[in-house]
């Protein structure tokens, strides 16, 4: 059968049937892509090329351990391909495996010393393993290559903000509206990209990019923007809306495009800190949000009905969003959290939105537990809960930012290599003082961290 792979009666070309494969995993056909890989791999299970696609596949189709077992055994066959170990580097980071991930970046770079994305990848190694210098060298090193390549000064940025070099980070930082998945963020206009010079009243337009964690985190930079520019107009989600418009000097907010007006300049909201000059040491001040006090009332009441008196209310958040690029770094189970529920003194309320809630129904632990994630109908009732709660406990999330920004007192729980905002070896904060940070001590290894968290409470 050499050269050639049977679909149905068909004989069909071996080449064709791999661009087809590549092809369908390439369009998140992954069903498809996943029954033609097994056939092929029936018909010839030796050949290198069909097994990595084969791993590709598996590994977007969540088996990661039979992507692991086919791509080593193609590149076992075929060790001198360039593209076997730069492909297997991301599923070893995927997998937690980072020495394997390191020992095949360093391999891809040495068999192609000109390929920009072997380099890439190892960047984002040297990463996740906290070598931030070597991050940034091997970035530049894909720079150096592809000049355009916007990811590897993206990757640059990260690495640079969260080692603390805050101005030569934000620079780079520049770079995220050029990534694929910014596609969007910015409205197609021919206006320029603010400056930081003065415009007339309601002249300005500042977008809300990025995530909502990111959008809290930056709108404290909104006021010094509106010194220079009265009244400029916001445009964010709408789920934004109700709390973002506290934020003093805001013009109007809108959540389409349509609605902007005649603005003469825009900014993306995560683009103020560099124009401002942000660096680590003043960064303006949290506690710029504030609960509706009505609000404030009516959750105070209901937990006064649903807590036992006389327990420590813990408010508690262990998922993100599924969809967020690192989600499977910040994201835990409920159980994880048994550290804190084997404590009779406290209360715990869970303030966790989406799927993850089905978790509550598994919980058993000596502490109480109060569900409130299915009432929550916005930011404004989370804010408002948090109000009533003696901490928070909280993965890296959008709930982190709500309880930073508003002064609530939160222990926040951080992977090994965390996202840049959170810097390294520090329980503080210089974005929002009332958080103490808890970190993984060595890559996707929770052990002893919930436990530290407990022992703090």
């Amino acid at each position: 059968m050499s050269g050639t792979q049977e679909a149905g009666k068909q004989v069909v070309p071996l080449s064709e049937a791999l661009e087809k494969l590549a092809r369908l995993e390439q369009e998140n056909k992954l069903a498809e892509a996943d029954d033609l890989a097994n056939r092929m791999l029936a018909a010839m299970p030796e050949h290198p090329h069909i097994l990595h696609l084969a791993g590709i596949v598996a590994y977007r189709n969540g088996r990661t351990g039979q992507a692991i077992e086919r791509m080593e055994k193609a590149e076992a066959i075929a060790p001198d391909v360039a593209l076997y170990p730069r492909n297997m580097c991301e599923v070893y980071r995927g997998a937690g495996r980072l020495d394997d991930a390191l020992r095949a970046g360093k391999r891809a770079v040495e068999l192609a010393p000109n390929d920009s994305r072997a380099y890439f990848n190892l960047a984002l190694i040297h990463y996740e393993r906290l070598e931030l210098d070597e991050s940034v060298r091997v970035s530049e090193q894909a720079i150096a290559l592809d000049p355009n390549y916007a990811e590897a000064h993206f990757e640059r940025a990260e690495a640079l903000l969260l080692a603390g070099k805050m101005q030569e980070g934000w620079e780079s930082y520049e770079w995220r509206f050029k990534l694929k998945q910014a596609e969007g963020m910015l409205p197609k206009t021919d206006k320029p990209q603010w400056d930081g010079k003065p415009l007339a009243p309601g002249k300005l337009l500042i977008i809300g990019d990025q995530g909502f964690g990111d959008c809290i985190q930056f709108g404290r930079l909104i006021p010094w923007a509106a010194l220079l520019c009265p009244q400029p107009v916001l445009a964010c989600s709408g789920e934004l809306t109700p709390i973002l418009r506290q934020i003093p000097g805001i013009g109007k907010i809108v959540t389409r495009w349509e609605d902007t007006g005649d603005y003469e300049a825009y900014i993306p909201l995560s683009g103020l800190p560099r124009l401002a000059g942000i660096g680590t040491d003043n960064v303006p001040p949290s506690g710029y949000l504030k609960p509706a006090p009505e609000l404030v009332r009516e959750w105070a009441e209901k937990l006064d009905r649903l807590v036992p008196k006389g327990k420590n209310r813990i408010a508690l958040v262990w998922a993100g969003r599924p969809t967020h690029k690192n989600d499977k770094k910040r994201t835990l189970k409920l159980a994880q959290f048994a550290p804190l529920f084997a404590r009779e003194d406290i209360a715990i309320i869970t303030v966790q939105k989406g799927d993850s809630i089905a978790q509550v129904g598994g919980y058993y632990g000596r502490a109480a537990l109060v569900n409130l994630g299915p009432e929550i109908g916005d930011f404004l009732d989370t804010m408002a809960i948090l109000q009533s709660v003696n901490r928070l406990v909280t993965i890296d999330t959008s709930v982190a930012h709500v309880a930073g920004a508003s002064g609530v007192p939160s222990s926040l729980v951080l992977p090994f290599a965390p996202d840049w905002r959170w810097l390294l070896n520090r329980e503080d904060s210089p974005w929002y003082p009332s958080i103490r940070i808890f970190r993984q001590q060595r890559p996707y290894d929770w052990s002893g961290v919930i436990e530290r968290v407990a022992a703090a409470l």
